[in-house]
């Protein structure tokens, strides 16, 4: 069996860009002829459906749970290299230690590369509980115990999706019924944030994965923001735009899915409560492109593309033919 690069989470927001990345670039590297496993754990849902038919052989599917993986499952496969992007619950830090900790023991392994959070959120005394386990997690990879293992820590931004759901289910509430719903937006309506697309975070991780010398990312915990900052009102008046009509109540600084994730019964609500703190880091302009700039390094690899509002403009244009 050929050498692996294996992807968890091939199928979730920011897999799709990892797939198509390492197997655009491997002919061309040295992983020309490693195998490619994308890790879902629905491998019958249409997102690795659409991966099998878009690569074929190119690609070897595999559904599987990723916190069920042991040393064993990785020198099995024989995988040298991967991409983890771990879930935020509460079980967090036991599941992707415990992961990261296989792949230690298997000694196949020579790097991960593994989505954080926000950079400003990531720290010991966050009262953000996911980003306080991404700090924890990226200091146990820090230790001599994991020397043998090169490994960096992507930090992005918040999601443009955060903001583009809300603003593409306004405006087809709008156009279907009329009805001015309220805009619940998670950022701040003037304080600009440079929010990230998912799929370039992939795209930068995919450069990773098939960068043929490690050494110089290993330790390395690279901050990813969007091209352009936006604002809530910025994104408000483009609404506006498509929908040809006011958006008469706007909620800016939104946290109110944070009684959804409490009332899921998934989260207990002294963990989801913080949840409600994540987004300040943004609302003074401390996620702007000017104050939280994406990591030379990475522009190096991968130049961002997306931005929110051209991202917004593009998707509500759709809506509105």
């Amino acid at each position: 069996m050929s050498p692996s690069i294996l992807i968890v989470g091939a199928t979730g927001n920011t897999g799709g860009g990892v797939v198509d990345t390492v197997l655009e670039l491997a002919p061309n590297t040295p992983f020309a002829n490693h195998t490619v496993i994308a890790l879902t754990r629905n491998a019958q849902g249409s997102s690795a459906k659409a991966l099998a038919s878009k690569y074929g052989d190119r690609l070897q599917i595999i559904e599987k749970d990723w916190t069920m993986i042991d040393a064993a499952w990785l020198k099995e496969n024989d995988v040298e290299r991967l991409f983890i992007a771990s879930h935020n619950g509460v079980s967090q830090f036991v599941d992707e230690s415990l992961f990261l900790t296989a792949a230690l023991e298997a000694k196949c392994v020579k790097y991960v590369c593994r989505i954080s959070t926000t950079h400003a959120n990531v720290g010991p005394d966050t009262p953000v509980w996911y980003a306080r386990t991404h700090w924890a997690i990226e200091t146990l990879l820090e230790t001599p115990q994991f020397g043998s293992m090169h490994w960096s820590s992507l930090q992005p931004n918040g999601f443009i999706s955060l903001v583009g759901q809300a603003l593409e289910s306004w405006l087809k509430t709008y156009r279907e019924s009329g009805k001015k719903e309220t805009l619940r937006l998670i950022i701040d309506g003037d304080d600009p944030v440079a929010l990230i697309d998912p799929y370039e975070v992939g795209v930068v991780a995919g450069h990773l994965l098939v960068s043929p010398d490690t050494a110089k990312h290993n330790k390395q915990k690279y901050i990813l923001v969007g091209p352009t900052n936006v604002s809530g009102k910025e994104a408000v008046s483009l609404l506006e735009k498509y929908a040809g009509t006011s958006v008469d109540d706007v909620v800016y600084r939104d946290t109110s899915f944070v009684d959804y994730l409490i009332s899921t019964g998934n989260y207990p609500e002294s963990i989801a409560a913080s949840l409600r703190l994540a987004p300040r880091s943004g609302y003074d302009g401390g996620d702007s492109v000017e104050r939280s700039p994406t990591s030379p390094e990475v522009l190096e690899l991968y130049k961002l593309k997306n931005g929110a509002l051209e991202t917004y403009d593009k998707a509500l244009a759709a809506i509105a033919k």
